[in-house]
């Protein structure tokens, strides 16, 4: 995979995990790409995973 995708990629699922931990909803993601969005998901259930430890 390319360094730019990888990156992107990387920066959704960033983005993702700081929408879960703020408690957004996963309907606001704003990417459209499958695979972005898809990581932007997997960051998203990760945060809510890691919120729900902490509680």
């Amino acid at each position: 995979m390319k360094r730019q995708k990888r990156d992107r990629l990387e920066r959704a699922h960033s983005r993702g995990y700081q929408a879960g931990l703020s408690g957004r909803s996963s309907e606001i993601c704003p990417f459209q790409s499958l695979d972005a969005r898809s990581h932007w998901l997997g960051g998203w259930r990760k945060a809510m995973e890691d919120r729900s430890v902490t509680l």
